[in-house]
Protein backbone atom coordinates (compact mmCIF):
# COMPACT_ATOMS: atom_id res chain seq x y z
CA UNK A 1 0.00 0.00 0.00
CA UNK A 2 1.62 3.31 -0.92
CA UNK A 3 1.01 6.06 1.49
CA UNK A 4 0.33 9.55 0.82
CA UNK A 5 3.55 11.19 -0.66
CA UNK A 6 5.18 14.08 1.38
CA UNK A 7 5.52 16.68 -1.17
CA UNK A 8 6.13 20.09 1.10
CA UNK A 9 9.78 18.73 1.71
CA UNK A 10 12.21 20.93 -0.12
CA UNK A 11 15.13 19.03 -2.77
CA UNK A 12 17.83 17.95 -0.56
CA UNK A 13 20.91 19.49 -0.29
CA UNK A 14 23.30 17.80 -2.17
CA UNK A 15 26.37 16.36 0.10
CA UNK A 16 28.84 18.26 -2.14
CA UNK A 17 28.00 21.54 0.00
CA UNK A 18 28.73 19.72 3.08
CA UNK A 19 32.75 20.88 2.81
CA UNK A 20 32.21 23.89 1.62
CA UNK A 21 29.75 25.18 4.40
CA UNK A 22 32.04 23.54 6.93
CA UNK A 23 35.11 25.87 5.47
CA UNK A 24 32.89 28.64 5.46
CA UNK A 25 31.74 28.59 9.33
CA UNK A 26 34.88 27.67 10.25
CA UNK A 27 36.97 30.93 8.53
CA UNK A 28 33.66 33.56 9.14
CA UNK A 29 34.59 34.27 5.57
CA UNK A 30 30.29 34.72 4.50
CA UNK A 31 30.54 37.92 3.19
CA UNK A 32 31.12 37.77 -0.58
CA UNK A 33 33.14 41.01 -0.98
CA UNK A 34 36.04 39.48 1.41
CA UNK A 35 37.72 37.23 -0.50
CA UNK A 36 40.75 38.29 -2.84
CA UNK A 37 38.72 36.75 -5.77
CA UNK A 38 36.65 33.40 -6.53
CA UNK A 39 34.18 34.04 -3.55
CA UNK A 40 31.03 31.11 -3.81
CA UNK A 41 29.06 34.03 -4.51
CA UNK A 42 31.32 35.39 -7.53
CA UNK A 43 31.80 31.90 -8.53
CA UNK A 44 27.71 31.35 -8.42
CA UNK A 45 27.19 33.80 -10.96
CA UNK A 46 29.74 32.80 -13.33
CA UNK A 47 28.30 29.42 -13.42
CA UNK A 48 24.98 30.45 -13.23
CA UNK A 49 24.97 32.79 -15.99
CA UNK A 50 27.08 30.09 -18.45
CA UNK A 51 24.39 27.18 -17.78
CA UNK A 52 21.83 29.39 -19.07
CA UNK A 53 23.47 31.27 -22.12
CA UNK A 54 23.85 35.00 -20.55
CA UNK A 55 27.22 36.76 -20.19
CA UNK A 56 26.13 38.47 -16.62
CA UNK A 57 24.51 37.00 -13.74
CA UNK A 58 24.27 38.87 -10.43
CA UNK A 59 23.21 36.78 -7.29
CA UNK A 60 20.86 38.29 -4.73
CA UNK A 61 19.03 38.28 -1.58
CA UNK A 62 15.55 36.70 -3.45
CA UNK A 63 14.57 36.88 -6.56
CA UNK A 64 11.97 39.93 -5.43
CA UNK A 65 15.39 41.85 -5.03
CA UNK A 66 16.31 41.30 -8.30
CA UNK A 67 13.09 42.57 -9.66
CA UNK A 68 13.05 45.63 -7.76
CA UNK A 69 17.12 45.82 -8.90
CA UNK A 70 16.29 45.18 -12.79
CA UNK A 71 13.50 48.11 -12.81
CA UNK A 72 16.16 50.51 -11.06
CA UNK A 73 18.50 49.26 -13.13
CA UNK A 74 15.98 50.03 -16.64
CA UNK A 75 16.22 53.68 -15.13
CA UNK A 76 12.34 53.80 -14.62
CA UNK A 77 11.63 57.37 -13.64
CA UNK A 78 8.75 57.27 -10.29
CA UNK A 79 5.06 56.32 -11.28
CA UNK A 80 6.57 54.49 -14.57
CA UNK A 81 3.96 51.98 -15.68
CA UNK A 82 4.94 48.66 -15.56
CA UNK A 83 2.22 45.83 -17.01
CA UNK A 84 2.35 42.35 -15.50
CA UNK A 85 -0.52 39.21 -16.18
CA UNK A 86 -2.84 39.58 -13.40
CA UNK A 87 -2.53 35.99 -12.24
CA UNK A 88 1.34 35.95 -10.62
CA UNK A 89 2.74 35.83 -6.51
CA UNK A 90 2.13 39.38 -4.87
CA UNK A 91 5.80 39.68 -4.74
CA UNK A 92 5.58 40.65 -8.29
CA UNK A 93 3.22 43.73 -7.66
CA UNK A 94 5.53 44.58 -4.87
CA UNK A 95 8.65 44.71 -6.55
CA UNK A 96 6.92 47.43 -8.57
CA UNK A 97 5.58 49.83 -5.60
CA UNK A 98 9.06 49.19 -4.48
CA UNK A 99 10.44 50.64 -7.18
CA UNK A 100 7.86 53.62 -6.81
CA UNK A 101 6.59 52.50 -10.40
CA UNK A 102 3.10 51.75 -10.82
CA UNK A 103 1.92 47.69 -11.39
CA UNK A 104 -0.94 47.62 -14.72
CA UNK A 105 -2.78 44.23 -14.79
CA UNK A 106 -3.49 42.39 -17.96
CA UNK A 107 -6.01 39.50 -18.57
CA UNK A 108 -4.80 35.99 -18.39
CA UNK A 109 -6.51 33.51 -19.67
CA UNK A 110 -7.84 29.93 -19.16
CA UNK A 111 -4.28 28.00 -20.14
CA UNK A 112 -2.27 30.50 -17.19
CA UNK A 113 -1.20 32.56 -19.78
CA UNK A 114 -1.20 36.09 -20.87
CA UNK A 115 -4.39 36.59 -23.15
CA UNK A 116 -2.71 38.72 -25.90
CA UNK A 117 -5.62 41.24 -26.99
CA UNK A 118 -5.81 42.59 -23.61
CA UNK A 119 -2.01 42.72 -23.63
CA UNK A 120 -2.09 44.20 -26.77
CA UNK A 121 -4.83 46.59 -26.05
CA UNK A 122 -3.11 47.77 -22.61
CA UNK A 123 0.53 48.54 -24.33
CA UNK A 124 0.20 52.21 -25.37
CA UNK A 125 0.98 54.07 -22.14
CA UNK A 126 3.30 51.32 -20.37
CA UNK A 127 6.83 52.24 -19.41
CA UNK A 128 8.19 48.59 -19.06
CA UNK A 129 6.67 45.15 -18.86
CA UNK A 130 7.62 42.29 -16.62
CA UNK A 131 6.52 38.96 -17.20
CA UNK A 132 5.45 36.33 -14.73
CA UNK A 133 5.78 32.83 -16.27
CA UNK A 134 3.52 31.45 -13.60
CA UNK A 135 3.89 28.06 -12.28
CA UNK A 136 5.91 27.66 -15.43
CA UNK A 137 3.74 28.65 -17.82
CA UNK A 138 5.45 30.87 -20.70
CA UNK A 139 3.17 33.56 -21.79
CA UNK A 140 3.69 33.93 -26.12
CA UNK A 141 6.96 35.12 -25.89
CA UNK A 142 7.48 35.75 -29.40
CA UNK A 143 4.12 37.75 -29.90
CA UNK A 144 4.89 39.90 -26.71
CA UNK A 145 8.86 40.60 -28.10
CA UNK A 146 7.49 41.38 -31.49
CA UNK A 147 5.20 44.12 -29.75
CA UNK A 148 7.37 45.39 -27.22
CA UNK A 149 10.55 45.78 -29.49
CA UNK A 150 9.61 48.19 -31.89
CA UNK A 151 8.31 50.12 -28.60
CA UNK A 152 11.43 50.31 -27.17
CA UNK A 153 9.53 48.88 -24.30
CA UNK A 154 12.01 46.83 -22.05
CA UNK A 155 10.85 43.26 -21.04
CA UNK A 156 11.38 42.06 -17.71
CA UNK A 157 11.32 38.02 -17.50
CA UNK A 158 9.95 36.72 -13.76
CA UNK A 159 11.53 33.09 -14.83
CA UNK A 160 11.07 32.59 -10.80
CA UNK A 161 9.15 29.13 -11.35
CA UNK A 162 11.14 28.87 -15.03
CA UNK A 163 14.25 27.59 -14.55
CA UNK A 164 15.12 24.96 -16.75
CA UNK A 165 11.94 25.92 -19.25
CA UNK A 166 12.86 26.21 -22.97
CA UNK A 167 11.28 28.08 -25.81
CA UNK A 168 11.88 27.39 -29.19
CA UNK A 169 14.97 25.90 -27.27
CA UNK A 170 16.44 28.65 -25.96
CA UNK A 171 16.47 29.38 -22.10
CA UNK A 172 13.36 31.07 -20.67
CA UNK A 173 14.77 34.09 -18.96
CA UNK A 174 17.05 35.31 -21.60
CA UNK A 175 14.19 36.45 -24.06
CA UNK A 176 14.20 39.68 -22.54
CA UNK A 177 16.45 42.49 -21.40
CA UNK A 178 16.91 40.76 -17.82
CA UNK A 179 15.95 37.55 -16.74
CA UNK A 180 15.10 36.90 -12.82
CA UNK A 181 15.29 33.46 -11.24
CA UNK A 182 14.51 32.34 -7.76
CA UNK A 183 16.38 29.71 -5.64
CA UNK A 184 13.67 29.92 -2.98
CA UNK A 185 12.99 26.40 -1.45
CA UNK A 186 10.76 25.19 -3.55
CA UNK A 187 12.20 26.34 -6.42
CA UNK A 188 13.77 23.76 -8.85
CA UNK A 189 17.29 24.64 -7.24
CA UNK A 190 16.72 24.77 -3.19
CA UNK A 191 19.00 27.78 -1.19
CA UNK A 192 16.07 28.54 1.05
CA UNK A 193 16.21 31.87 0.02
CA UNK A 194 18.08 33.56 -2.81
CA UNK A 195 17.67 34.77 -6.50
CA UNK A 196 19.45 35.78 -9.41
CA UNK A 197 19.44 38.03 -12.11
CA UNK A 198 20.68 37.59 -15.70
CA UNK A 199 21.44 39.85 -18.59
CA UNK A 200 23.55 40.70 -21.60
CA UNK A 201 23.72 44.30 -21.40
CA UNK A 202 26.80 45.61 -19.32
CA UNK A 203 25.71 48.85 -18.44
CA UNK A 204 22.44 47.37 -16.94
CA UNK A 205 24.08 44.68 -14.75
CA UNK A 206 26.67 47.21 -13.79
CA UNK A 207 24.31 49.67 -12.26
CA UNK A 208 22.05 46.59 -10.51
CA UNK A 209 25.56 45.37 -9.33
CA UNK A 210 26.16 48.97 -7.24
CA UNK A 211 22.75 49.13 -6.04
CA UNK A 212 22.74 45.87 -4.97
CA UNK A 213 25.70 46.89 -2.54
CA UNK A 214 28.96 46.77 -4.36
CA UNK A 215 30.24 50.05 -2.35
CA UNK A 216 33.54 51.82 -2.58
CA UNK A 217 35.22 49.52 -5.15
CA UNK A 218 33.69 46.40 -4.93
CA UNK A 219 32.06 45.91 -8.44
CA UNK A 220 35.50 45.36 -9.75
CA UNK A 221 35.30 41.89 -8.19
CA UNK A 222 32.49 41.01 -10.60
CA UNK A 223 33.90 39.64 -13.83
CA UNK A 224 32.58 39.23 -17.37
CA UNK A 225 31.51 36.02 -19.39
CA UNK A 226 33.72 32.85 -18.28
CA UNK A 227 35.09 34.79 -15.30
CA UNK A 228 37.41 37.10 -17.49
CA UNK A 229 37.39 40.68 -17.13
CA UNK A 230 35.67 42.36 -19.64
CA UNK A 231 36.21 46.23 -20.81
CA UNK A 232 32.53 47.13 -21.63
CA UNK A 233 31.70 46.09 -17.76
CA UNK A 234 34.73 48.11 -16.14
CA UNK A 235 33.96 51.27 -18.19
CA UNK A 236 30.29 50.77 -16.87
CA UNK A 237 31.51 50.31 -13.33
CA UNK A 238 33.43 54.01 -13.48
CA UNK A 239 30.47 55.28 -14.85
CA UNK A 240 28.25 54.71 -12.32
CA UNK A 241 30.65 54.94 -9.57
CA UNK A 242 29.04 57.23 -6.81
CA UNK A 243 26.31 58.04 -8.97
CA UNK A 244 23.55 55.64 -7.63
CA UNK A 245 21.84 54.44 -3.91
CA UNK A 246 23.04 51.12 -2.27
CA UNK A 247 19.88 48.86 -1.51
CA UNK A 248 22.64 46.17 0.12
CA UNK A 249 20.39 42.98 -1.07
CA UNK A 250 23.75 40.84 -1.52
CA UNK A 251 23.80 37.16 -1.31
CA UNK A 252 25.60 35.49 1.48
CA UNK A 253 28.70 33.14 0.23
CA UNK A 254 27.17 30.40 3.01
CA UNK A 255 23.96 30.61 0.36
CA UNK A 256 26.04 30.44 -2.37
CA UNK A 257 27.88 27.04 -1.03
CA UNK A 258 24.33 25.52 -0.51
CA UNK A 259 23.03 26.66 -4.05
CA UNK A 260 26.26 25.75 -6.47
CA UNK A 261 26.07 21.78 -6.47
CA UNK A 262 22.67 21.71 -7.67
CA UNK A 263 23.41 23.78 -10.64
CA UNK A 264 24.57 20.06 -11.94
CA UNK A 265 21.49 18.67 -10.56
CA UNK A 266 19.31 20.77 -12.53
CA UNK A 267 19.32 19.03 -15.95
CA UNK A 268 18.01 15.75 -14.12
CA UNK A 269 15.31 17.41 -12.52
CA UNK A 270 14.50 19.06 -15.08
CA UNK A 271 13.53 16.00 -17.18
CA UNK A 272 12.12 14.19 -13.83
CA UNK A 273 9.61 16.84 -13.13
CA UNK A 274 8.42 17.13 -16.76
CA UNK A 275 8.24 13.04 -17.03
CA UNK A 276 6.54 13.06 -13.85
CA UNK A 277 3.86 16.17 -14.70
CA UNK A 278 3.08 14.68 -18.27
CA UNK A 279 2.19 11.86 -16.71
CA UNK A 280 0.43 13.23 -13.83
CA UNK A 281 -1.52 15.43 -16.55
CA UNK A 282 -2.01 12.59 -19.14
CA UNK A 283 -4.19 10.65 -16.26
CA UNK A 284 -6.16 13.87 -15.03
CA UNK A 285 -7.02 14.20 -18.54
CA UNK A 286 -9.13 11.28 -18.71
CA UNK A 287 -11.62 12.75 -15.88
CA UNK A 288 -14.29 15.25 -18.36
CA UNK A 289 -14.09 17.71 -14.60
CA UNK A 290 -10.46 17.65 -14.57
CA UNK A 291 -8.37 19.66 -17.14
CA UNK A 292 -4.48 20.75 -17.89
CA UNK A 293 -3.54 23.30 -20.21
CA UNK A 294 -1.18 22.21 -22.64
CA UNK A 295 1.55 23.85 -23.70
CA UNK A 296 2.48 26.17 -26.00
CA UNK A 297 4.23 24.70 -29.11
CA UNK A 298 7.34 26.46 -28.84
CA UNK A 299 7.53 25.57 -24.73
CA UNK A 300 9.58 22.66 -23.41
CA UNK A 301 8.51 23.22 -19.47
CA UNK A 302 10.48 22.39 -16.40
CA UNK A 303 7.47 22.14 -13.85
CA UNK A 304 7.73 20.88 -10.10
CA UNK A 305 4.12 21.78 -9.53
CA UNK A 306 0.93 20.63 -11.91
CA UNK A 307 -2.12 23.27 -12.61
CA UNK A 308 -5.40 22.14 -13.76
CA UNK A 309 -9.43 23.81 -13.94
CA UNK A 310 -12.18 22.19 -12.83
CA UNK A 311 -14.67 21.76 -14.65
CA UNK A 312 -18.54 22.20 -14.69
CA UNK A 313 -18.41 22.63 -10.81
CA UNK A 314 -20.28 24.74 -8.76
CA UNK A 315 -18.55 26.94 -5.47
CA UNK A 316 -19.90 24.36 -3.11
CA UNK A 317 -18.67 21.54 -5.63
CA UNK A 318 -15.33 22.90 -5.95
CA UNK A 319 -15.25 23.17 -2.19
CA UNK A 320 -16.35 19.71 -2.10
CA UNK A 321 -13.75 18.54 -4.39
CA UNK A 322 -10.71 20.31 -1.87
CA UNK A 323 -12.04 18.54 1.00
CA UNK A 324 -12.31 14.86 -0.85
CA UNK A 325 -8.80 15.28 -1.94
CA UNK A 326 -7.44 16.17 1.52
CA UNK A 327 -9.19 13.57 3.02
CA UNK A 328 -7.46 11.25 -0.02
CA UNK A 329 -4.81 12.60 1.71
CA UNK A 330 -3.93 15.19 -1.17
CA UNK A 331 -3.51 19.05 -0.60
CA UNK A 332 -5.01 21.06 -3.56
CA UNK A 333 -5.06 24.86 -3.34
CA UNK A 334 -7.73 26.93 -5.46
CA UNK A 335 -6.31 30.35 -6.42
CA UNK A 336 -9.15 32.23 -6.35
CA UNK A 337 -11.18 30.08 -2.92
CA UNK A 338 -7.92 29.67 -0.87
CA UNK A 339 -8.68 32.39 1.70
CA UNK A 340 -6.07 35.27 1.56
CA UNK A 341 -4.34 33.66 -1.12
CA UNK A 342 -1.07 36.16 -2.46
CA UNK A 343 -1.74 34.91 -6.33
CA UNK A 344 -5.49 36.43 -6.56
CA UNK A 345 -4.89 39.87 -7.41
CA UNK A 346 -8.07 41.22 -5.51
CA UNK A 347 -6.34 40.62 -2.41
CA UNK A 348 -3.32 43.08 -2.92
CA UNK A 349 -4.84 46.04 -1.28
CA UNK A 350 -0.94 47.73 -1.23
CA UNK A 351 -1.88 48.53 -5.13
CA UNK A 352 -1.43 52.67 -5.70
CA UNK A 353 -4.71 52.24 -8.71
CA UNK A 354 -7.28 49.71 -8.79
CA UNK A 355 -6.37 46.58 -10.95
CA UNK A 356 -9.81 46.67 -12.71
CA UNK A 357 -12.74 43.96 -12.89
CA UNK A 358 -10.39 41.19 -14.96
CA UNK A 359 -12.99 39.16 -15.50
CA UNK A 360 -10.89 36.40 -17.23
CA UNK A 361 -8.67 36.11 -14.67
CA UNK A 362 -11.41 35.80 -11.90
CA UNK A 363 -13.01 32.99 -13.58
CA UNK A 364 -10.08 31.46 -14.17
CA UNK A 365 -8.67 31.84 -10.58
CA UNK A 366 -12.00 30.37 -9.26
CA UNK A 367 -11.35 26.77 -10.91
CA UNK A 368 -7.42 27.18 -10.82
CA UNK A 369 -6.11 24.25 -8.62
CA UNK A 370 -2.32 24.00 -7.34
CA UNK A 371 -0.72 20.42 -6.69
CA UNK A 372 2.77 20.02 -5.75
CA UNK A 373 4.86 17.60 -7.61
CA UNK A 374 8.39 17.37 -6.81
CA UNK A 375 10.76 15.92 -9.02
CA UNK A 376 11.64 13.21 -6.26
CA UNK A 377 7.99 11.08 -6.87
CA UNK A 378 7.87 7.70 -7.66
CA UNK A 379 5.17 6.73 -10.25
CA UNK A 380 3.31 5.04 -7.35
CA UNK A 381 3.40 8.26 -5.76
CA UNK A 382 1.95 9.85 -8.52
CA UNK A 383 -0.73 7.49 -9.29
CA UNK A 384 -1.53 7.60 -5.75
CA UNK A 385 -2.07 11.81 -6.20
CA UNK A 386 -3.59 11.09 -9.63
CA UNK A 387 -6.21 8.27 -8.32
CA UNK A 388 -7.03 10.76 -5.19
CA UNK A 389 -7.65 13.75 -7.56
CA UNK A 390 -10.11 11.79 -10.09
CA UNK A 391 -11.73 10.00 -7.11
CA UNK A 392 -12.41 13.15 -5.49
CA UNK A 393 -14.03 14.91 -8.61
CA UNK A 394 -16.32 11.96 -8.98
CA UNK A 395 -16.92 11.90 -5.25
CA UNK A 396 -18.36 15.09 -5.99
CA UNK A 397 -19.61 14.92 -9.70
CA UNK A 398 -20.34 11.42 -9.68
CA UNK A 399 -18.78 8.88 -11.41
CA UNK A 400 -18.28 8.64 -15.51
CA UNK A 401 -20.71 6.22 -17.15
CA UNK A 402 -18.99 3.94 -19.71
CA UNK A 403 -20.70 4.32 -23.07
CA UNK A 404 -24.33 2.47 -23.43
CA UNK A 405 -24.39 2.04 -19.30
Amino acid sequence: MVLAPNVYDAEPIPEAARAEIDRLLASGDLFRYTAAADAPVALLEQEFAEALGAKYALAVASASAALFLSLKALGLPRDARVMIPAFTFAAVPSSIVHAECVPVLCEVGANYRIDMTDFAAKLDGVDAVMISHMRGHTSDMDAIMALCEPRGIPVIEDAAHSLGTLWHGRNIGTIGQVGVFSFQSYKMINGGEGGVMITDDADLVARAVIMSGAYEHNWKKHKGPHGQNSPELAEAFARWQNKLPLYNTRMSNLSAAVIRPQIPELARRVADGLRNHDYVAQRLNTSPWLDVPPPLAPETRAPDSIQFNLEGMSDDEVHGFVAAAKTRGVGVQVFGLSEDNARAFWNWQFLPEAPGPLPQTRAMLMRACDVRLPVRLTRPELDFIAEALIGAAEEVKGPVLAYGT
